[in-house]
């Protein structure tokens, strides 16, 4: 074990500046954060309006060739808003993997309805859809054109497919999968912008796709995300609910439903103006140290860096060190030593359905999951480590 966790550090020493602390992933900015920013400053317009926010909107529709995008004040209420343009409702079921961040399933939640985990696959580490439809198969029934879980008795109304790390769930067949068994489908493309299926963009292939401009993403607004969608009806109540449903009338404050304060504020946008000005550049750093990673630990013992799939253009967005086989020992100790020597490295999240508000919702084997718990550690992806 200490010659393999020798040469992961030492290949990492050889590609990571040295004398310094390296973050996992850090923004960053060269562009005109500072002038938009200081604009929006001048105008008074710092909240949710403002020519930045329809500026910003307008570029991310652009980019991800979608027809709609709706900035929101995080990736989480998008995947909540996402969700019940799905029709997800008080006592459904949405099928979620269990390996994801936790805003997945919480979004699922405010909802009033139940997370349903589902199995990953070691390829893309998204959902394994193979296993999924034979699941579905055995513990599902079809009752009116709704798909009820035989042991609950509750409807399941959508899924969740979670770009993870930016490598993109195979669409193909889950789209197949989806139609068959009437379940909606809803991105969750928090991680993925800049990804692309089979040379169309994340985000575009459920019904909405859900986006997040964290701090540690791609580009940030700070904090805020996006609802992608292709269809304008869609996309127009979705406007609507997150800006708490208000009527457009200048003179007069009315709200016709329970809506949502959901808007991105102008000078977050501002930022992402910037950030998503620079985009095109910053996937190519990415890729570049991707690539500079895959080459050097292959034929290194023991671990590999994820690549992305033969179908797929990923982002990159973190990178991903795998172990040959499941070893928590193994993991907790380069994760101990990269960190005690500077390299900020992290292991995956604690599977959802372990979590104690979830031990109790419904869940198929997650033998995968599990397994890759115990595989997977993300490495140093910031824009600024490659030149």
């Amino acid at each position: 074990m200490k010659k393999i966790v020798d040469n992961i550090i030492e290949t990492l020493l050889e590609i990571l500046p040295s004398g310094k602390p390296v973050p996992l992933h850090e923004p960053f900015f060269q562009g005109n954060e500072k002038k938009y920013i200081n604009d929006c400053i001048d105008s008074r317009f710092v909240s949710s309006i403002g020519r930045y926010v329809t500026k910003f909107e307008n570029m991310l529709a652009e980019f991800t060739g979608s027809k709609h995008a709706i900035a929101s004040v995080n990736g989480t209420c998008a995947l909540h808003i996402s969700l019940l343009m799905g029709g997800v409702k008080n006592g459904d079921e949405v099928l979620v993997p269990a390996l994801t961040f936790v805003a997945t399933a919480n979004a699922v939640t405010y909802c009033n309805a139940i997370p349903h985990f589902v199995d990953s696959n070691p390829v893309n580490l998204g959902i394994d859809i193979k296993k999924l439809e034979r699941y579905l198969q055995q513990d599902t029934e079809t009752i009116n054109k709704t798909l009820i879980n035989k042991k609950t008795q509750r409807p399941i109304r959508a899924i969740v497919p979670v770009h993870l790390f930016g490598t993109p769930v195979d669409m193909d067949p889950l789209e197949k999968l989806c139609r068959r068994f009437n379940l909606a489908i809803i991105e969750d493309a928090a991680e993925s912008l800049g990804s692309y299926y089979k040379g169309r963009h994340t985000g575009n292939f459920g019904l909405c796709g859900a986006l997040s401009f964290n701090g540690n993403k791609t580009i940030t607004t700070g904090g805020g995300g996006a609802i992608l969608c292709n269809n304008s009806t869609i996309a127009k109540k979705v406007k609507h609910l997150t800006t708490t449903a208000r009527v457009n009338n200048k003179l007069n404050y009315f709200h016709d439903q329970t809506g949502f304060n959901y808007r991105m504020p102008n000078i977050n946008a501002a930022l992402g103006c910037a950030q998503i000005e620079q985009l095109p550049e910053f996937l190519k750093k990415k890729r570049k140290l991707a690539q500079k990673y895959i080459k050097a630990f292959d034929g290194i013992k023991g671990a590999s860096v994820l690549n992305e799939p033969d179908y797929a253009k990923n982002n990159f967005w973190l990178n991903t060190l795998v172990l040959d086989k499941p070893d928590r020992e193994l993991l907790q100790t380069i994760l101990e030593r990269t960190n005690n020597t500077g390299i900020q490295t992290r292991p995956v999240w604690t599977l959802l359905n372990k979590l104690p508000m979830y031990k109790k919702c419904p869940s198929m084997s997650l033998t995968c999951a599990k397994a890759l718990k115990d595989r997977v550690i993300n490495i140093p992806s910031s824009i600024n480590l490659i030149d």
